[in-house]
């Protein structure tokens, strides 16, 4: 990517809000509501108005905005908003890695140093980390040119009963949840098939190649996110 210099007036929270729309626009870089804008940051939906239209007449600007219609990045916002998501995801993948926190604390700490590391340190954490594609959580880690290719994931709620899946990634935005999934053993990488699933109440799943299946509630299957688990692909 080029310069990490930050846009004059721009602040962490304006970053906060990019990354945001980022990351529920989805592959096909869909409007996102101010609701759920609101919902995902935690604050009220009148806060969110303000800031969009903010952002919407900021030069340059960085988002498309429209009352009741929702918003979308520009180019400028959305390269700003892979710049501060790749330092998320490299710092999550140091801090793991190299200084040993649990993948249940490294969203927080990533999410007050992401706006501030300069090109040069994201270049040296990147080479020290090997340039890794994934964060602790599975996510994609966009690349130093600003390619970013999401994958087609599922919702683990939403896959079909009997077919072989591989989680590919989870949720980082709750640490209890975190450890949660981690006790059950359902972290990225391992394979699981859905056996049976009660409307509105949990999932019958089995992990790998074990005989027994554990039941998992709504809450924590809305976390997990999986692909198809392709022939060459061994049990975790």
């Amino acid at each position: 990517m080029p310069s990490k210099s930050r846009i004059k007036g721009h602040t962490e929270s304006a970053d906060d809000y990019l990354k945001a729309i980022l990351e529920l626009s989805g592959p096909e870089d869909q409007r996102v509501a101010s609701n759920a804008l609101a919902i995902h940051l935690g604050i009220r939906a009148a806060s969110v108005t303000g800031m969009l239209q903010k952002l919407s007449t900021d030069k340059p600007a960085l988002v498309k905005y429209q009352k009741h219609h929702g918003a979308r990045l520009t180019t400028a916002g959305r390269k700003r908003a892979l710049e501060v998501l790749r330092h998320h995801r490299l710092l999550e993948r140091f801090l793991h890695d190299f200084l040993d926190y649990g993948w249940d604390e490294v969203h927080e700490e990533a999410e007050r140093l992401e706006h501030f590391i300069s090109e040069k340190l994201e270049d040296k954490i990147a080479a020290k980390l090997g340039d890794p594609l994934l964060d602790p959580h599975g996510h994609v880690i966009p690349e130093r040119n600003g390619a970013f290719s999401a994958r087609d994931e599922v919702n683990l709620l939403n896959w079909a009963c009997g077919v072989p899946a591989l989680i590919s990634s989870v949720s980082d935005r709750d640490a209890s949840d975190l450890r949660a999934i981690e006790r059950l053993g359902l972290r990225p990488g391992t394979s699981v098939v859905v056996e049976a699933g009660v409307r509105n109440a949990s999932l019958l799943v089995r992990i790998g190649g074990q005989n027994s299946t554990i039941r998992l509630g709504q809450h924590l299957a809305a976390q997990i996110f999986v692909v198809a688990r392709t022939p060459q692909a061994s049990a975790a």
